[in-house]
């Protein structure tokens, strides 16, 4: 009799402290969103900006704001977010901390197809065909390890395996596509597999927006199958779970989220490993409360990274994944040094 009330108070203020989290973000997001808007070669007043965005008919500063900075920061954010819902899908999808879509081989599938346009299919295949290409890529890649991974099911083992051998052989492929590439292909290849928010442009955002407005709701929907598998197969098989069709379903989730991601932003790494992990540090390890904030921290990481991009050297502007990388490779290490000491 005691035990009920005090779990009930237990969810309760997990609850309260997941929606004070995620207010807390929201309102750095929208602070930061405006410093980015603000901030470039040319800096911008903060009161300029507000009366840009309020009335950009009225402003001298419409083409920087709408045509330049805007959709870039725009763009950051929703990739970020998908890339970070993707990691978290696939790290309770397959019980291991170091999952992420780059690590499993979903982010090289999508990487391979992508070059592949735009080195030998240069002139000939049109650029705006490049998303459809990296989603199709991903989902190649992800049928291909589900397929080698299956014995009577799917387990969370073999899908790591196989994943990680298929990104090891992807990452030769595409090497081997950009040495028989001109040179000009290549160099414009190397800046995409980078990871750059360059020259964005509107019907980028439309189109990110689009996906990413399918696959985070259904994120949420599926987020109590994301809970029951992460307790283990005979478990979830005990409470009624259908264990390998959910388990399709919520990497054609993370398929969905890191193909477009990647299409519209370039080769991006670690934002689906390392916000999920910050995510666990602020609120509970239950997915409906690491949903949204694990969304708000990869759109945090990916706007600041691309913001440093943008400032640190100016006058170039440098791929936002240089700056994710130099974050992600040392938490990976600090990562694998806690999991050898635990």
């Amino acid at each position: 009799m005691i035990a009920q009330p005090r779990l009930c108070a237990l969810k309760h203020s997990d609850a309260h402290q997941s929606r004070c989290v995620v207010a807390v973000l929201s309102v750095i997001l929208l602070a930061s969103l405006l410093l980015s808007v603000s901030l470039g070669s040319q800096p911008t007043a903060f009161m300029d900006v507000l009366h840009g965005l309020i009335r950009p008919q009225h402003s001298d500063i419409q083409l920087i704001l709408y045509e330049l900075r805007l959709p870039r920061t725009l763009l950051a954010i929703f990739v970020g977010a998908a890339l970070a819902v993707s990691g978290l899908i696939l790290q309770k999808l397959v019980r291991n901390p170091l999952a992420s879509p780059d690590v499993i081989g979903i982010s090289s599938g999508a990487s391979v197809a992508a070059v592949l346009v735009l080195t030998l299919g240069a002139g000939v295949i049109s650029e705006r065909w490049l998303p459809l290409a990296a989603m199709a890529g991903a989902s190649l890649v992800a049928l291909g390890i589900v397929t080698l991974a299956w014995s009577r099911g799917v387990t969370p083992t073999r899908l790591v395996l196989m994943g990680i051998g298929i990104a090891a052989a992807l990452g030769a492929v595409t090497t081997l596509l950009l040495v028989l590439s001109t040179d000009t292909s290549a160099m414009h290849a190397y800046i995409w597999m980078t990871g750059s928010l360059y020259a964005t442009q509107w019907p980028a955002v439309i189109g990110m927006v689009s996906w990413v407005a399918l696959g985070l709701p259904l994120a949420f929907v599926m987020a109590r199958q994301l809970d029951v598998l992460s307790l283990g197969d005979e478990l979830a098989i005990g409470l009624g779970s259908q264990v390998t069709m959910s388990r399709l379903k919520l990497l054609g989730l993370s398929v969905i989220l890191t193909g477009a991601a990647i299409a519209y932003a370039g080769g991006l790494s670690f934002i689906g490993l390392i916000a999920p992990h910050i995510a666990r540090r602020l609120v509970a390890n239950r997915t409906t409360a690491l949903l949204p904030v694990t969304a708000l921290i990869g759109a945090l990481l990916l706007l600041y990274a691309d913001l440093i991009g943008r400032l640190a050297f100016l006058p170039r502007d440098l791929p936002a994944g240089i700056f994710v990388a130099g974050i992600g490779a040392p938490f990976l290490i600090y990562l694998l040094y806690r999991w050898q000491r635990h």
